[in-house]
């Protein structure tokens, strides 16, 4: 396969408010907008990091599947999450979804979440526990 792109795609019926969300505290910028669909890229990055919103209800979505995203967890990796965690908790009030700490198989994290649900986890890379170690492959 030639991949030349590869996004995720958040269904929403909550098209634009969901585009200002991650305009707002995460720095997308839209490349396409229709009311039923927002295609994103992170400012500053190319086609590197995109983001895609779509009414589930759209004609392009086979019927059986016309409902909002569930279950999904978006991984933002930032040099400094302990600042990332002062902006966007402290300073914007995101709801906080389990609060900022180091996990032993080496990440320092917060989860927070859009207006649909979608959690966004907000990480900043550290070395694991001796325990973890062996299970990092590169």
């Amino acid at each position: 396969m030639n991949t030349a792109s590869f996004y995720p795609v958040l269904l929403t019926e909550q098209v634009m408010e969901t585009a200002r969300f991650y305009r707002e505290y995460f720095g997308f910028e839209s490349a396409f907008e229709a009311d039923w669909y927002v295609s994103m890229r992170l400012a500053g990055t190319g086609p590197g990091f995109e983001l895609a919103i779509l009414d589930p209800r759209h004609e392009s979505i086979p019927e059986g599947y016309r409902r909002g995203t569930q279950g999904l967890i978006l991984n933002f990796e930032v040099g400094d999450v302990d600042q990332e965690y002062e902006r966007l908790i402290r300073q914007k009030g995101l709801p906080l979804e389990l609060d900022i700490r180091d996990e032993a198989f080496g990440q320092r994290h917060f989860i927070t979440r859009d207006p649909n649900g979608v959690l966004i986890d907000v990480i900043t890379n550290i070395a694991p526990d001796e325990a973890f170690s062996e299970n990092y492959i590169s």
